[in-house]
């Protein structure tokens, strides 16, 4: 299992939200770059990237962040936030980035996201699936689906889509757990790579992340930033 730790971009800065919301942030850098360097060399994989301001608004406003971003780290960056367009997708992918992530617009069309697969690779296009009581939610988690996360993760992968990001929204940022009864469930219905997200807050969580077989990734934010988790010995440790 691969670890990525998060970068949250707003406004240029690196911020982290408390369950999505806006009006409870906290500001960790002005220098996002610096903490790209951090982060990959404490033993990161991939570096998991979203613009808030493009998430709530649909504009990119972080791209040249992501760009520095990009520029300062060899391992691989994927950027959510906005990618509601193959004009955003493709600004994304000319400033460095490996992969995308489609979460409010692939609730939306599953057509985009197949187009999008058939035009940059299935492989550079992710599908994040944010969800909360298992419904999805979309535009930066303000509005809620009549879609299940489940039903939109299979419809993703068949469409083409190389990668599922799973979040539960009620468990970000709250470092009490993932929602491992769900994450189990999606891994038992896909084919494609699997990435839970949301809920990290112990060196224990990752561990039993890691030890769900086929689970491909874990997405680590709050908790390293509030130094609960450090990157460096989750690395270090079996079976990571």
């Amino acid at each position: 299992m691969i670890l990525l730790p998060a970068i949250d971009l707003m406004s240029g800065e690196v911020v982290r939200l408390r369950q999505g919301k806006a009006a409870e942030k906290t500001v960790y850098s002005r220098d996002p770059a610096a903490f790209a360097r951090r982060w990959e060399s404490e033993g990161g994989d991939y570096l998991h990237v979203v613009d808030l301001d493009a998430a709530f608004s649909g504009e990119q406003r972080n791209l040249e962040s992501v760009r520095a971003i990009c520029e300062a780290v060899s391992f691989p960056v994927e950027l959510g936030g906005g990618m509601r367009s193959e004009a955003a997708i493709r600004r994304a992918i000319e400033v460095g980035v490996a992969r995308v992530i489609i979460g409010t617009r692939a609730a939306e069309s599953l057509d985009f996201v197949r187009d999008m697969a058939r035009e940059f690779g299935g492989e550079r296009v992710a599908v994040g699936i944010d969800a909360k009581n298992g419904l999805v939610s979309v535009k930066g988690w303000t509005e809620e689906s009549a879609l299940t996360a489940l039903d939109l993760a299979r419809r993703a992968e068949d469409a083409g889509a190389g990668t599922i990001i799973y979040t539960d929204i009620a468990t970000d940022g709250m470092l009490a757990g993932p929602n491992f009864a769900e994450t189990e469930k999606m891994l038992g219905a896909l084919h494609c790579q699997l990435i839970a997200s949301g809920g990290v807050g112990t060196a224990e969580h990752v561990r039993r992340l890691a030890a769900m077989p086929g689970l491909y990734g874990c997405i680590i934010g709050k908790a390293l930033y509030d130094g609960a988790v450090s990157l460096r010995e989750i690395s270090a440790r079996p079976p990571l």
